[in-house]
Parts: C-alpha cells; sequence; structure tokens
C-alpha cells in the first residue's frame, strides 16, 4: 500500500476543478495509491474510466526546487516539455499532461498543491525490480534512443541537472541529528539507530559520489532531454506498445542518467544504444547517477523517518527498504531476466 491522499482533500472539489480548468467532466473518482510526493485519481464516466487526475506536492520535488513557487513553474516547465515531445516531436511512448482550455497545463489548487490531467492509458504498469526481456529491453533502449537525440523548441527552457545531490540536505540534516531523539512516529528511533551504525559508510558514499562527479566535470559531453527514472514501474505496457509516464523529472543531464538503470538488466545490454546513437557509455557517469539514485533514497527515507508518520503497510516498506541500502544492496531497478 502505498501513500494515502492528505487527510484535507475533498474530492468533490477535484471533480469541480476538473470542469473549471479542464472543462472535463467525470461523475466519479477512484484513488490511486501510488507513488510518494504526488496523489493520483482515476476519473470515470458511466462506470467507464476517462483520465487520472495527478496532484503534486510543492514541498517534496527537491530536484526542481525548495520552494513551491519555484517548484510549481519548474513541474510546469517538466509538463510542458513532455507535451511537445509527445505532440510536435512524435515521440508516441512520452504520456505528457492535458492542456487547459487556456493554453495552460497545471492549476494551482492552493499554496502548497497543483493539479494536472492525463489521459487515461489502457494498460500494465511494472513494479520495481520487474525483469525486462531481450525485445522489452530492445524496445526501451530504441526508445531512449530517440528521446536523446531530440531537439525540440520549446516555449520554455528545460532545466539543467547539475552533478550533485538534490536531497543532500536532507541527509546532512539527518546526520547531524543523530545525536538526539528523532520523535516523528514508530520508525523514527529504529531508522536513527540504523543511520547512526553506517554513519561512516554513509559519508563514504557521498566523498565518492563528490569524486565521482569531479572526474566527470573533466570530460566534455552534450548534453540531452533524459527522464530520469525510466524504471519499470514508470512503465506502461499497452496494445500499442510502452508508454512512459511521471514526467516530472524531465531534465538536461548526461545520458546515463537514464541509462544506468539497464546497466545491470543483461550483460552488454548497452551496447545496443551504442549502436544506435554512435555515443560512448561512460561507466564513471553510470556509477555516478547508481550512488546518487541510493544516496536521494537514504535522503528520502531519513527525512521521512523524522516527519509524523504512522505505523503503515507503506511505512514498513520503506523501513525495509533503507535498511538493505544502508547495508549497502545495490538500487536494481529492473531484474536480471536469467
Amino acid at each position: 500500500m502505498d501513500t494515502p491522499p492528505p487527510a484535507t482533500f475533498d474530492e468533490r472539489d477535484l471533480l469541480r476543478a476538473l470542469s473549471r480548468g479542464w472543462a472535463l467532466e467525470a461523475d466519479e473518482l477512484r484513488y490511486v495509491p501510488k507513488g510518494a510526493g504526488s496523489y493520483h485519481w482515476l476519473t470515470g464516466v458511466l462506470g467507464s474510466p476517462t483520465n487520472f487526475i495527478t496532484v503534486d506536492d510543492l514541498e517534496t520535488k527537491p530536484w526542481i526546487a525548495r520552494e513551491r513557487d519555484g517548484t510549481f513553474e519548474g513541474l510546469g516547465s517538466a509538463y510542458e516539455a513532455a507535451w511537445v515531445l509527445h505532440h510536435e516531436v512524435g515521440l508516441a511512448w512520452v504520456v505528457p499532461a492535458l492542456r487547459r482550455p487556456d493554453g495552460s497545463i497545471m492549476l494551482r489548487l492552493s499554496d502548497r498543491y497543483s493539479m494536472a490531467v492525463f489521459p487515461f492509458i489502457d494498460g500494465t504498469a511494472g513494479t520495481w525490480g520487474d525483469c525486462l526481456t531481450g525485445p522489452g529491453r530492445d524496445t526501451l533502449l530504441h526508445e531512449l534512443a530517440r528521446l536523446h537525440r531530440a531537439r525540440p523548441r520549446l516555449r520554455v527552457p528545460i532545466a539543467r541537472r547539475p552533478l550533485d545531490l538534490p536531497e543532500r540536505p536532507l541527509l546532512t540534516s539527518a546526520l547531524a541529528a543523530l545525536d538526539r531523539p528523532w520523535e516523528g512516529g514508530p520508525f523514527s528511533e529504529p531508522a536513527r539507530r540504523a543511520l547512526a551504525g553506517h554513519v561512516e559508510d554513509v559519508v563514504h558514499w557521498l566523498e565518492l559520489l563528490d569524486d565521482l562527479a569531479r572526474s566527470l566535470e573533466e570530460t566534455d559531453t552534450a548534453e540531452v532531454i533524459t527522464h530520469g527514472e525510466p524504471h519499470p514501474a514508470n512503465l506502461m505496457r499497452t496494445a500499442d506498445g510502452l508508454r512512459l509516464i511521471d514526467w516530472d523529472t524531465v531534465a538536461l543531464a548526461r545520458p546515463e542518467r537514464d541509462l544506468w538503470m539497464l546497466d545491470d538488466s543483461s550483460p552488454g545490454v548497452l551496447g545496443l544504444y551504442e549502436d544506435l546513437t554512435r555515443r560512448a557509455i561512460n561507466t564513471t557517469a553510470i556509477a555516478f547517477y547508481r550512488l546518487a539514485w541510493t544516496l536521494s533514497d537514504i535522503a528520502s527515507f531519513a527525512s521521512m523517518f523524522r516527519s509524523p508518520h504512522g505505523e503503515t503497510g507503506w511505512m514498513y516498506q520503506k523501513w525495509s527498504g533503507f535498511q538493505q541500502l544502508l547495508e549497502g544492496a545495490p538500487s536494481t531497478p529492473y531484474g536480471d531476466p536469467s
């Protein structure tokens, strides 16, 4: 069970916002408990699914900005980029948000929350750790190659992702608070003790990440449009092929920001990407983005456990993942198909 919606949300308000903001009508909503930092509802008319409503928490996207207005602006740029990639570049696998009648792509529901609407995709979503068979891997690499070659004319620029850890302040704050109790909820003190027991490892990983970044900064490479999280849970399998969702992480970066997730799925799998793009894979960049993902999760989990929370199945899932990451378990988005 993933995160529940905020208790203050009234689904009738979302239906009114759907009508007022997009001129779309629905007679039912069903909450879809997926993801973190965003909340999703499936809309329907007379029992048939129509669209997805996504409500984004503007306080939970440090990779975009650290304050709400900046996050709202950056999120709008990301959704705009996905719209252009789908409708103007012709990348059918990109699932973009719907434009409102006034041309905008989002609605500010409140100071903290924004809303976007996406088309309903009739397909099957994967889960983290799913295997990707040979044809599926090849299709994904072909699509990533097309994405990385795209040079769209955008109305607003795509943000550049620097070689850094956006969640570093969260992790630094957690490390600095290890000498006093954490009081957010039932997992707070166990999480503090777990992090304290691995503090030397975490500090070493941060230093290693900085070393990898410095090494990469000394090499020249062209940045490309990256999705940032092309893992199984963001892939939809449909009758018309793969679809990639959740484009709030889109950014200009090295291609390895996307490719590291496939690096362990099968030996030599990235050779196809090199053939398609005539671009050599940088193994240092692969290592950087894999380690950055691990540290990002550790930072986010630590912040979550320090914050108010209850004893839920979702928190138990995060607690298990936190322990595994601290023990050095690698981040492996795709399972071994063999």
